[in-house]
């Protein structure tokens, strides 16, 4: 790969990455309603979901090539319905003060987020349809270093997000209700616009 396509591809990756998604936005929704102990716990679940997912996508990619890319747009479906629900689980909590003990932030939560993650699994394919599959001689060493490459767009950015919310809990501790009001729209609209 040219230096001027690795160039390409790492701005890609940062601008898509570190921009609102799902995953994004659940890691700091859960950050700010729970925790240190409990978002930490979810973002190990993101970092396996998108380990898998980036894996699958990789071999699919390397094995089908393009042939895969007319199916790939309908897998936007059930990851949106999958967010929309988290979204929607978000707008309903009331934000007592049992919020420890009812967490919904746990390794499986932040695993399925992944592996439903419309945005990450059309990223992925995009990315390598876009930056190995054209390239003449591609080998599956190109796919290994890409996809090594995803993990700035997915577990850096989910981390950093959490990180974040972690840094602004503090601000928001009084204000369970809204946040978790705000946090389902923007969950929702995630939703929403994988759709569109």
């Amino acid at each position: 790969m040219s230096l001027v396509l690795l160039g390409k591809l790492l701005l890609y990756i940062v601008l898509v990455g570190f921009t609102p998604g799902p995953a994004n936005i659940y890691a700091l929704s859960c950050a700010l309603k729970y925790g240190r102990r409990h978002s930490l716990g979810m973002w190990f679940g993101l970092l396996a979901g998108f380990s898998v997912t980036v894996t699958t996508v990789a071999v699919i990619s390397y094995l089908l090539g393009t042939a895969m890319g007319h199916y790939v747009a309908y897998i936007k479906y059930p990851g949106a319905a999958y967010i929309a629900w988290l979204a929607w689980g978000m707008m309903k909590n009331k934000g007592d003060n049992t919020e420890q003990d009812n967490c919904k932030c746990t390794f499986i939560d932040g695993m399925i987020m992944q592996l439903t993650n419309a945005k990450m699994i059309l990223f992925a394919f995009t990315t390598f349809g876009t930056f190995v599959l054209p390239n003449p001689g591609h080998t599956l060493l190109d796919f290994v270093i890409v996809a090594l490459m995803l993990y700035i767009a997915g577990p850096v950015a989910n981390l950093v997000w959490l990180m974040l919310g972690l840094w602004l809990r503090p601000y928001f501790t009084g204000y369970h209700r809204t946040r978790s009001l705000v946090m389902g729209i923007a969950l929702m609209a995630c939703a929403v616009f994988l759709v569109l």
